[in-house]
Order: C-alpha cells, then sequence, then structure tokens
C-alpha cells in the first residue's frame, strides 16, 4: 500500500468522522485545518475557521481566565491536554465537549491536534439523574420524618416507655443518615469507611481517641450500605448503654478486609471489638438489636453474622459477600 494511498485513506477517514471535531493548530492556537465533523458540531465553516484563535471556542469566563492558552501550553509540554467542560458553538450554545489536544511532530513543522466530542445529551441524562436522586432522598427524608413524627405522637399517646420512643427515633435517624451517603454517591454504593464514620459521628468526641477503625476500600451497594449503618448504630448503641462506650477509657476497634475467591467474587470480613469496659455477660434474651443484625446479614444476604460476648468486651464478625444490587432484607423476625 503506497503512502500517498494511506494519506488519502486517512483523510477520507477525517472527513466522514462527523460525530468528532478534528482540526488542527499551530503552536500559538490559530486553527489551520477544519474536518466536517467540526463544521457539524461547532457552526463554524472551514472558510470561517482556518486562521480563527483557538480560544474562540471557550466560553466567556475560561476564555478571560485563560483556560484555553494553559491547554495549548499543556500540550505542548506534555505532548497531550485532555479536557471535559462546557464550549460553545458558532450561534453561541453551549455544548458539554469532551476534547483531547495533541502535539504532532512532522518533519519541518510542528503542530497541534484537537479532537473533540458533543457529550451534551449524556451530560443532561446525568443532571436529571442527579436532580431526581436529590429528589428522592428529599422525600425519603420527608417519609421519615412524617414516620418519626406519628410514632411518637402514637406512642406517647399510649404512654410508651420514653426510652422506647428514643430508640425509635434513633434508628430512625440512622437509616435517615445512610441514605445522605448514598445520596452522596449517586446511589451507585457507598464507601464503608464513609458509613462507619457517619454512624459512629455522633459518638467520637474530637480528641478522645474511643475510636480505632481500619480496613481497605470497600463498597457497598445500596441495600448492604443501610444494612451496615442499622448495625452499627445498634452496636454503637449498646456499647455506650452497656459497654466499652459506657466507661472512661474504653475504645472499640473497627476493622475490616476484602478478598477475592477462586471464581473472583469479593468478600468482605468486618470485626467489631470492645475493650476498657465493664464485665461482660450474655443477655439471658436476644435484644431487638441482635435480632436486627443476625437478620440483616443472615442467610437472605447471603452472609453471616456472629455477636459474642466476651469477658473482655462483645466482639460481632460479618462476613459478607460484596453484590452490586439486591433488596433489603427484612429488618425485624
Amino acid at each position: 500500500m503506497s503512502f500517498d494511498h494511506d494519506t488519502r485513506l486517512a483523510a477520507v477517514i477525517l472527513e466522514n468522522a462527523l460525530e468528532y471535531a478534528i482540526f488542527t493548530m499551530d503552536f500559538d492556537g490559530v486553527i489551520t485545518t477544519w474536518s466536517r465533523g467540526a463544521e457539524q458540531i461547532l457552526g463554524y465553516t472551514r472558510d470561517e475557521a482556518v486562521g480563527m484563535s483557538f480560544g474562540r471556542l471557550f466560553v466567556d469566563p475560561d476564555r478571560e481566565a485563560g483556560n484555553h492558552v494553559d491547554e495549548l501550553e499543556k500540550a505542548k509540554r506534555d505532548g497531550k491536554a485532555e479536557d471535559t467542560r462546557w464550549h460553545q458553538r458558532k450561534n453561541g450554545q453551549r455544548f458539554w465537549a469532551n476534547g483531547m489536544t495533541m502535539r504532532i511532530e512532522e518533519p519541518g513543522v510542528s503542530s497541534l491536534l484537537k479532537i473533540l466530542r458533543d457529550e451534551t445529551p449524556a451530560k443532561l441524562a446525568e443532571d436529571q439523574r442527579v436532580l431526581l436522586l436529590n429528589e428522592l432522598n428529599h422525600r425519603i427524608k420527608n417519609t421519615l420524618a412524617t414516620v418519626q413524627s406519628i410514632a411518637e405522637q402514637t406512642l406517647r399517646a399510649s404512654e410508651t416507655d420514653p426510652t422506647a420512643r428514643r430508640n425509635l427515633t434513633e434508628r430512625l435517624i440512622a437509616l435517615s443518615e445512610a441514605h445522605n451517603v448514598l445520596v452522596e454517591e449517586n446511589w451507585a454504593g457507598a464507601d464503608l469507611m464513609s458509613i462507619v464514620r457517619q454512624a459512629l459521628a455522633p459518638h467520637d468526641q474530637a480528641g478522645s481517641l474511643r475510636f480505632r477503625i481500619d480496613g481497605p476500600a470497600v463498597r457497598l451497594s445500596p441495600p448492604q450500605a443501610v444494612a451496615m449503618a442499622l448495625a452499627l448504630h445498634e452496636l454503637a448503641t449498646n456499647a455506650i448503654k452497656y459497654g466499652a462506650l459506657a466507661r472512661d477509657g474504653g475504645r472499640v476497634e473497627i476493622d475490616w478486609n476484602l478478598s477475592h475467591d477462586h471464581l473472583g467474587a469479593r468478600h468482605m470480613a468486618f470485626l467489631w471489638r470492645e475493650f476498657g469496659g465493664p464485665p461482660v455477660s450474655a443477655p439471658e434474651r436476644q435484644g431487638f438489636g441482635t435480632r436486627l443484625i443476625a437478620r440483616s446479614f443472615g442467610q437472605e444476604s447471603g452472609g453471616q453474622a456472629q455477636i459474642a460476648f466476651l469477658p473482655e468486651g462483645v466482639q460481632c464478625v460479618i462476613k459478607l459477600p460484596l453484590s452490586v444490587t439486591g433488596e433489603i432484607p427484612p429488618l425485624w423476625l
């Protein structure tokens, strides 16, 4: 295959890649060639674009901030510069684009090649998804607040023990906080460290050193994140009432690890251990918290949860396959 044939073929490909704006510039950012795709996406004809400054394609704030110059300098220095931002067409309309500027060295000539793609539909869809997720979270929180109010008024009218009313309110708050972490992650799952810190924040005074938290990066699915937040709330509440956090000098160590089995599936082992609290003995009957943890991480989730009332302190071990999807198992027996 001849050099001339290769050159013609490359030119045909560039001219027909209509979903991409492809053009070249000199080192000062002056446009030297302009593809049909660039005409379609940016609105300038070839005659209008050739000789025009690259900065004309940037919105006013970016241009005045010198962002177009920074991109050119980075491409000249490092060989390439990638950016994703709002650009503007000839008619002033903004569009969301991902692009790459590359330095090209040819015999006797140095130039820059820019390839840019209009990704506005995907950007608008993502913005709409985030808006809907925020609205969903707002409605969930309003619903939880309504449930909390109804429960509080109902239990107060029935002269229920104030401790039971307070426990129910705190559990609803823990559920609400777990949803906040998920919204921050766009409901694509949640970082376990974030879930742990969020759940323990009300009990972790600055400089108290009551908690030691350690573990690798682990992402939980939304149902697993909610279950873990509620489990941590129950463990922390128990520790404050009866365990390590009920006594000055008591502490809690929280560790976890990540593993892969022979099929590549991910699994997590989670450990909660209390030290320095009052002497511990097994309760005569299972409380709600113990049942909730066992149910949340039992057979229906594919995991296993064990709580041991050791003399030195409560210990909870959770083994869990790290699924991406799934429904929240019932949290009661």
